[in-house]
């Protein structure tokens, strides 16, 4: 069992402990909570210069320093506090970046609220248990054999083919049915890269859907999307080794990974809500009558300052979009404005969690949509890096990482 050190606060009260550590045992990992006495505490205080007026949020700066003295052995750690705490959302962040500083170990960090199900946490934790078993998966800096990935996404199911290092083959369709829209999706990189499935050596499946797929194919490797997304991430930007920050604005939900010599270490999953993701640039792009390449495009001969939007909602997003065309806005400021509210809400409610490191690298279909690459441009003050094919990071590191599968298994069994 993979050891995870719980540092939190409220936990027992709000009645979500069971469903923490129900999370962790369906990924395989086993939560503990590091011993600490009155003199630990102390000491966390000062060491961390932080003081808080909450005794639970002391004794987690003093858990904190269990993990990075070594006096509490843990695989990987799990920082909660609730959402309506404003001092636990600041502890938990210095917290984060006491523990990344001082060790190696894998950090997640969640904001709770009475009603969070195990179901809710399941994603964080698997990534945290991948991110500390399958370490040797995470460090491959090339693809060997013919492989396969799928990703299976919220509103988009892609595939590839790979022979040594190069792509061969591509299929992406919208997802409808999980399996059917991966068979599909596979079919048409499979019948591109001119091979039969039978003569693939491995196959690796991502996404929403990747239970089922691996069923369907006795897939070699499952593995969830922060994980596979981060490994494509850099494999497909040629930035295997050292530091980096990947962003993937979703359909759905939205990733932010912070990476320390090419494995994650922290990343944050999730969002308010819908108008901080690429399904509010869709919609938007309807009410404007233009795809969403032409939104992209549009939106960078705009200037956002002329239109004010800046909702949570995608419903509020819409009434103000559409508020401003009956003002007589231009279309080009009003898409503009639009990426410009999306990169924002992106910086505000996910990009606090992480500690940013460079260079940050930009994925996922959004990352397409210029204008949204130019909103978080000038927001973080920097040049966003896109790969080429940002929309298949999900099955590139899928089919990178399961070429390294039955190495890593011949090694186990040796080790045993």
């Amino acid at each position: 069992m993979v050891r995870i050190a719980q540092i939190s606060c409220g936990t027992e009260y709000s009645g979500i402990q069971q469903e923490i550590e129900k999370a962790a045992e369906m990924v395989g990992g086993k939560i503990f909570v590091p011993e600490v006495d009155a003199v630990d505490i102390r000491r966390a205080e000062d060491e961390l210069g932080f003081h808080v007026a909450s005794p639970g949020l002391r004794v987690m700066m003093a858990r904190a320093k269990a993990i990075v003295d070594g006096t509490a052995d843990a695989d990987g750690v799990f920082i909660a506090s609730c959402f309506r705490c404003a001092e636990g959302a600041i502890v938990r962040s210095v917290i984060r970046r006491y523990i990344q500083g001082g060790s190696k170990v894998p950090v997640v960090t969640y904001s709770f609220t009475e009603r969070t199900k195990a179901g809710s946490l399941l994603l964080r934790m698997e990534a945290l248990v991948n991110i500390i078993t399958q370490k040797p998966l995470f460090a491959r800096t090339k693809q060997e054999g013919l492989t396969a990935g799928i990703d299976s996404g919220s509103s988009t199911t892609k595939a590839v083919v790979m022979r040594d290092n190069e792509i061969l083959g591509t299929g992406w369709l919208p997802t409808t049915g999980v399996l059917e829209s991966g068979v599909e999706a596979l079919n048409r990189a499979l019948k591109e890269a001119g091979v039969t499935e039978d003569k693939l050596e491995a196959i690796g499946v991502t996404g929403y859907g990747r239970m089922i797929l691996k069923e369907r194919y006795k897939a070699l490797l499952a593995m969830e999307e922060v994980s596979t997304c981060s490994k494509g991430a850099l494999y497909l930007a040629d930035k295997q080794r050292g530091d980096a920050t990947v962003i993937d604005i979703g359909g759905m939900d939205n990733k932010a990974v912070t990476l320390y010599d090419s494995i994650p270490d922290s990343f944050t999953v999730g969002g308010v809500c819908a108008g901080a993701s690429g399904r509010f640039l869709e919609t938007s792009s309807r009410r404007l009558g233009v795809s969403l390449d032409e939104f992209g495009e549009m939106a960078m001969r705009g200037d956002y300052k002329k239109v004010a939007m800046n909702a949570y909602c995608i419903v509020f997003g819409l009434q103000d979009l559409t508020a401003s065309l009956a003002g007589g806005a231009k279309p080009e400021d009003v898409a503009a404005a639009a990426c410009h509210s999306v990169a924002e809400q992106v910086f505000e409610q996910q990009l606090q969690e992480i500690d940013i490191r460079y260079p940050i690298i930009q994925v996922g279909s959004t990352a397409l949509v210029r204008g949204l690459v130019r909103a978080m441009s000038d927001i973080l003050s920097v040049e966003m890096i896109v790969p080429e094919r940002p929309n298949l990071i999900g099955c590139v590191g899928a089919a990178v990482m399961v070429s390294g599968m039955r190495e890593l298994e011949e090694g186990r069994r040796g080790r045993a």
